[in-house]
């Protein structure tokens, strides 16, 4: 059978022959006085090494000698286990105590930098595109509120739903992107990269639905691969689960709520894929019709926001003499490019290559690829949507891609706080605690234990709500990633809160991903410094556990 090696300790006294491992003696090296650990099996049986190498690379030897354990409580000595565990606890919460400023200065990230998925070299790229709203065009909070407000009033004016619901105004800390929408239970939910909901982040209207609730519908808290959205967020059962990726998601996301709210209150029967139908209509044609962009031209001051740091990267490209385009979403439909004249109007030629400085119309991606020539890795392309502005581009084309995420400024300035901070460090320890003392089952051990699991859950749900209060993280469950944060490290070569970050760059820079360790990697090559209380086992514990 496989051994796992432990940990090797120096003996401290000249004279010491034999230590005492688990009230058990043990015979240590007589050369070197150290001792090698090993856990055999399952049974917690501990073996001495048969050999080691020893200073001076000579080869000491060791008499087999095992101590075998049989009991997972070690009252049988008659220690005090509550006592025991308790000053555990504390040396642990004193040592979590004393890493925090290093780990304040250590883990801090800055919100205006550029994060890489996979190696990219600014120096290979000539070209860079770019899609228009949320990534060139960024816009303010009341943007969001102008949406919610018209939809709402669509669904009022011209699809008769009820005048009460005028009384609901848009609520912008409510929702976030990546949730996902189960159209037939008008369920709002949080779901994770393995498919699991988010318990405590189910919501119908704009109220959580409890979590025994969610666990009788979905029979746990799995959600199965057919009722999930495919490779490019639609769902494979049409309006079954829908996700909602894009930053125009926001206020329709909370006008769905709201409408159920009221529905739900007021004990109104109606058809949910109705509803969300409807609700999906309206958000549209508040877009399709004009009737945004002409309510941004009215007020640029108020809804667009870093227009100058968009100028000052698009200036600085050019300087470096880069190619440069604009190109939004086109019809599923294959049309070809139309030329557009200074008074809007489309021309009837036929368009053999694109001119620098013109403005196109209709076409589509095909065309535009047919008509440039630009495939492969010199292209960067940037959008705000992991699906439509970014999938096709990379895994068919070859394209760079850069995902333009503006919530995470936000979090990585909550990431920096020293409340967070220390929640996070504590709770890791905790759970390094918690895995370490399992091995006890007695019942006074269990008790503690409890307690530990308790704390530790409290705290997952404090730094939940210090993101959001209904859903948390954009980018994590917990401890999982999110579903979103999987989709944005596959279609993402790099992501950033907003196209600014460029400015901080050279455009000869490599970005390089941080190699993270896999579970079954030790974390030798971590760019942090790593903090023995979250990663290495106490070695007392191994040889006290029976």
């Amino acid at each position: 059978m496989p051994f796992l090696f432990i940990a090797s300790v120096k003996l401290m006294t000249a004279a010491a022959e034999k230590v005492l491992l688990a009230g058990k003696a043990v015979q240590s090296c007589r050369s070197c006085r150290s001792l090698s650990l090993l856990v055999y099996g399952d049974q917690y049986s501990r073996w001495k090494l048969a050999a080691h190498q020893g200073p001076g690379r000579a080869r000491h030897t060791w008499h087999r000698v095992a101590v075998r354990c049989n009991s997972t409580s070690s009252n049988e000595s008659g220690k005090d286990m509550k006592s025991y565990l308790r000053a555990q606890y504390n040396e642990t919460k004193r040592m979590t105590n004393g890493l925090i400023p290093s780990v304040m200065t250590s883990f801090y990230q800055n919100p205006d930098a550029i994060f890489a998925n996979n190696e990219t070299s600014l120096a290979d790229i000539e070209i860079y595109g770019f899609d228009y709203d949320y990534t060139l065009a960024f816009y303010s909070s009341h943007l969001h509120t102008f949406i919610f407000n018209t939809a709402r009033d669509l669904l009022i004016d011209e699809h008769r739903y009820p005048e009460e619901l005028r009384q609901y105004e848009y609520i912008p800390d409510f929702a976030i992107r990546g949730l996902h929408y189960d159209v037939h239970r008008t369920l709002l939910m949080k779901i994770d990269a393995f498919h699991y909901i988010q318990l405590g982040t189910v919501y119908r209207g704009l109220h959580a639905i409890p979590d025994e609730e969610v666990i009788a519908m979905y029979e746990g808290s799995h959600v199965p691969l057919e009722q999930m959205s495919d490779f490019y967020g639609q769902s494979s059962h049409g309006t079954t689960m829908k996700q909602f990726m894009d930053i125009f998601s926001l206020p329709e996301m909370t006008l769905l709520s709201c409408v159920n709210d009221y529905f739900s209150k007021n004990n109104i029967d109606y058809e949910p894929l109705n509803l969300y139908k409807d609700v999906k209509d309206a958000i549209r044609d508040v877009h399709i019709k004009g009737t945004m962009y002409r309510k941004i031209e009215s007020n640029f001051e108020k809804y667009i926001r870093y227009g100058d740091q968009t100028c000052a990267v698009l200036g600085k490209l050019a300087n470096h003499g880069k190619k440069m385009f604009l190109i939004t979403n086109s019809p599923i439909s294959f049309v070809p490019f139309r030329k557009v004249n200074e008074r809007g109007v489309l021309l009837w030629e036929r368009i053999h290559n694109l001119e620098k400085g013109k403005i196109y119309k209709q076409g589509n991606l095909y065309e535009f690829l047919k008509l440039t020539g630009w495939r492969g890795s010199k292209v960067l392309y940037f959008g705000d949507h992991i699906y439509s502005d970014l999938a096709d581009l990379t895994l068919k084309h070859g394209w760079r891609t850069g995902a333009i995420i503006p919530e995470l400024r936000s979090e990585i300035k909550i990431m920096n706080m020293e409340n967070y901070t220390y929640a996070m460090t504590w709770m890791q320890a905790l759970t390094g605690l918690l895995e370490r003392m399992q091995v006890y089952r007695d019942a006074e051990s269990q008790m503690v234990l409890l307690e530990w699991i308790k704390e530790r859950q409290d705290l997952r749900e404090a730094t939940k709500k210090i993101f959001n209060p209904q859903f948390g993280s954009l980018f994590r469950t917990y401890h999982n990633p999110t579903y979103f944060s999987r989709r944005l490290s596959r279609f993402a070569d790099i992501y950033m809160a907003s196209l600014s970050c460029l400015l901080n760059y050279d455009l000869r820079y490599t970005f390089y991903p941080r190699r993270t360790p896999l579970q079954h990697e030790a974390p030798i090559w971590c760019d942090h410094r790593s903090t023995d209380i979250l990663k290495i086992p106490l070695l007392k514990e191994i040889g006290q556990v029976e």
